[in-house]
């Protein structure tokens, strides 16, 4: 078993502090977060223009820095990450911190460098982007049905997961009766409330210094750090079974993120890499993410909210993954628990429980009042989680999917489908957690990471490249795509058809597929997509510039005409729209017509009819990227501090 030297001690002891704590007379206190959300009056459904698409799915791109920061950090962080970080502490030390950790820099990325091409560009929807950048369609319609599934896999089935442990444990509820109810209340929230963000008379986000005595309670951060090392079950063995020591003694590099390269469960150049290239896919080019950051006023406020949530993911690391090996050591034989037998008393999965280590703490710890306030706390990250994700997909299925089916589809008809398959997805979601339950191993955040390392690094080399080298062709794309994605469902499927395994009792899967760590493996397949990508694009006829103004770093910043690539079907689309435009008499709506416009959006008069120099000017206001010298200057400025602070944050735990 490892132990931590007194010099490791004295020197996290005297940088305490800086990361978020407050050390007193050598008791350590922490005061988590809560992001509690104001009530919302019936008039916040009709605070914007919700009636078009730019009102609903962008807000109007009218949001201001803070509401951006907030609503990008409440995106990110649901009810997965409360018990799924926490298990991974309790299983494995801070090391899974280090994957919130490197958001700090592509929140940078995300705010500097991605989203003034995306706005450059005109556009709702990521793969509109992609088919603007390569036209053609077949592009775009994979990327939005990869992203949907990608968003059952991954997002909604962990967080919906994660939700109903922490609700059966606190309130013993039937589980599927609390999934039902809980999504019902978030689809009627998504489908009427405030479209994608935080609006700032409506809502707010409060981080409530909330006393949560775990440290207390195991002495301070000295003991902590000593005690977790010692927190080793009693019951390793059951007749004929004896577990091995390394399945249920803490790691001896609990306490440090950059592990051994190869037998560590973590090792620091999958880290590095690999988990570069994974949050590149989420923090760039994620739908989620990025239609928070293209709802803002301008760029300054873009990159003011990047700064504001990169500084906020810094706390998980201490509210989150550390509160889980507290949780460890308090409650050794439940959290920490090893025989199959008595894993499945304790939480019904023989694997492991290191899943219940947040939802544990709470509800052994906290009194009566506090729990239920961290339970509200909960339900509201996980509704904020859920929100964004129903909004963003229902973006997706409307503007690249639908679209495609009903060609001259009304506005009120897009409104409406938009919602209704916010409906299907929340039973597609429900259909979907005894899956989840059967395949998780024991910790949730290891396998929302191995599914994203398995579907998301061809769609990171994608973006990068059709970014940063215009040769990139829309044959090299697709083809990189498809292949990409060929090789990761492979080693997915192999995973789950041999089971994940556990230290116990190992997979059977062959060592050549799964004996590659995903964080490697992630690394391996983009480079395939890259080369796939760039082999194919050289070998077909590059795409002219006239077509790529303002949508490639190289021409950023140029004034001159673009000419999309699928112009000409706009334009026949357009012809056709005006041919068939026949004015009708609105007839007037009875009483439950206009309640149900009211409630879904669908009541705004149609304005009159905009002139082409109007809309001309509306088409630069919307694509502006420009910033005042000071407020520029000023967010660099920041910018390079947060890149800093990140840099010190995994040297300091390194």
């Amino acid at each position: 078993m490892g132990s931590v030297s007194e010099s490791e001690v004295d020197r996290r002891k005297c940088g305490y502090g800086v990361c978020g704590y407050i050390l007193l007379a050598g008791k350590v206190t922490l005061f988590p977060f809560s992001i509690k959300f104001l009530p919302l009056p019936p008039q916040a459904m009709f605070s914007t223009n919700r009636g078009t698409v730019g009102g609903f799915f962008l807000a109007g791109r009218n949001m201001v820095w803070w509401p951006i920061g907030a609503s990008l950090f409440a995106s990110n962080i649901g009810s997965g990450h409360f018990v799924g970080l926490a298990g991974s502490g309790a299983a494995s030390g801070i090391a899974m911190g280090g994957f919130e950790w490197n958001a700090l820099i592509l929140v940078v990325v995300l705010g500097w460098v991605f989203v003034p091409i995306y706005i450059k560009a005109g556009v709702v929807t990521m793969p509109e982007y992609l088919k603007k950048r390569f036209g053609g369609q077949r592009i775009q319609v994979y990327l939005s049905l990869l992203s949907l599934l990608l968003y059952i896999f991954t997002k909604i089935s962990a967080d919906i997961f994660s939700g109903a442990i922490f609700i059966n444990m606190a309130l013993g509820l039937d589980l599927y009766l609390a999934i039902i109810l809980l999504l019902a209340v978030t689809g009627i929230y998504t489908i009427t409330g405030e479209s994608i963000q935080l609006k700032p008379k409506r809502q707010r986000v409060d981080f409530c210094c909330q006393y949560f005595p775990a440290f207390n309670e195991v002495g301070g951060y000295e003991a902590f750090m000593e005690k977790y090392m010692k927190a080793i079950p009693t019951m390793i063995s059951d007749g004929n079974i004896t577990i091995k020591e390394e399945c249920y003694t803490p790691r001896a590099d609990s306490f440090h993120i950059f592990r051994d390269p190869l037998k560590g469960d973590l090792p620091w150049p999958g880290l590095i890499f690999g988990l570069f290239i994974l949050t590149l896919w989420y923090w760039c080019t994620d739908q989620v993410i990025v239609q928070r950051c293209l709802s803002a006023k301008n760029m300054s406020h873009v990159k003011g909210g990047c700064i504001m949530c990169g500084y906020l993911k810094i706390l998980p690391m201490f509210l989150m993954v550390m509160t889980g090996m507290v949780s460890r050591i308090l409650y050794t034989e439940r959290v920490a628990c090893v025989l199959p037998s008595e894993c499945e008393k304790y939480c019904g999965i023989k694997v492991g429980c290191s899943n219940i280590a947040y939802p544990t703490l709470v509800i052994e710890l906290m009194p009566d009042g506090l729990r239920g306030l961290m339970l509200s706390v909960m339900l509201a990250s996980l509704m904020s989680s859920l929100t964004s994700i129903f909004n963003s997909a229902s973006t997706l299925f409307t503007m690249d999917i639908y679209t495609k089916i009903r060609k001259r589809a009304s506005e009120k008809e897009l409104m409406l489908v938009g919602r209704l398959f916010i409906l299907v997805l929340i039973g597609v979601s429900i259909a979907w957690v005894p899956i989840v339950q059967s395949a998780q191993s024991g910790q949730l955040f290891d396998y929302i990471q191995s599914i994203t390392s398995y579907l998301g690094p061809p769609i990171a080399a994608v973006f990068l490249l059709a970014i940063f080298w215009k040769r990139t062709t829309e044959s090299g794309a697709f083809w990189g795509l498809i292949l990409g994605f060929l090789v990761g469902l492979a080693r997915m499927i192999t995973e789950f058809a041999y089971g994940t395994g556990s230290c116990m009792e190992p997979s059977n899967c062959p060592t050549i597929i799964c004996g590659v760590h995903y964080l490697y493996f992630a690394i391996i397949l983009f480079a395939i997509s890259v080369i796939t990508i760039v082999v194919v694009s050289l070998f077909t006829k590059p795409i002219p510039d006239v077509h790529l103004y303002r949508l490639c770093w190289s021409l950023r910043n140029s004034k001159e005409e673009r000419i999309d690539l699928d112009a000409g079907e706009e334009n026949i689309q357009d012809t056709l729209e005006e041919s068939i435009e026949i004015e009708v008499p609105e007839k007037k709506k009875g009483y439950f017509r206009r309640a149900y416009d009211l409630f879904c959006g669908l009541d705004q008069q149609k304005g009159p009819k905009m002139t082409k120099e109007e809309e001309e000017a509306m088409k630069l206001k919307m694509t502006d990227t420009s910033e005042k010298p000071l407020w520029r200057t000023i967010m660099n400025i920041n910018g390079i501090i947060l890149l800093t602070v990140a840099v010190f944050c995994h040297a300091y735990f390194a």
